[in-house]
């Protein structure tokens, strides 16, 4: 195996682990050996911890992009903003993924690394949305807040079709007794 191929082995066993723990519980020994490597080899593919971390939160993000540039190949409009929504709501059945995304906005909430590629990897999320689609700053962030959405439900094992979710959501709460 190549060390690029090696790279991204860890990139997904990265996504895994910090994924299910956090940047602060989950460790590069349990990263290396889901990978099947030493920790001193893992370290001359990345030079820390924090670094396997960034590039796991890169490895998402590019991931995602590839997948968005796929479903609106040769779409515009509401058209590819479909495509994309249902690719990404495909996405939501992996949960190393989307454990990786939910544990990415909460180390951005005090790490100040973390967020600066967030933010960075989201507004070129955004700008990727706005050049498939064409669509204006109002219709993306109705597309990014109902993707948001689904991370949510996805994490809460809710149903993403519309018509189960209300029924769903009120058995989730006590109902008042008459």
């Amino acid at each position: 195996m190549s060390a690029d191929e090696r790279r991204e082995a860890v990139l997904r066993a990265a996504r895994v682990e910090f994924g299910q723990l956090g940047y602060a519980a989950a460790t590069t020994e349990a990263i290396a050996r889901r990978v099947g490597v030493s920790q001193p080899y893992l370290f001359r593919l990345f030079p820390s911890k924090k670094a396997i971390f960034l590039a796991s939160i890169d490895y998402c993000f590019d991931r995602l992009e590839l997948r968005f540039e796929a479903a609106a190949e040769g779409l515009t409009g509401e058209d590819a903003l479909t495509a994309m929504g249902t690719s990404y709501s495909g996405l939501l059945d992996d949960r190393p993924t989307l454990q990786m995304q939910l544990q990415m906005w909460s180390a951005a909430c005090h790490d100040d690394e973390v967020r600066t590629l967030a933010r960075r990897r989201m507004a070129g999320l955004w700008q990727q949305i706005a050049r498939l689609s064409g669509a204006d700053e109002k219709r993306i962030m109705q597309f990014m807040a109902s993707g948001m959405l689904l991370n949510v439900f996805a994490s809460l094992d809710l149903p993403r079709i519309t018509e189960q979710l209300g029924e769903t959501l009120m058995g989730l709460v006590d109902r008042p007794t008459t």
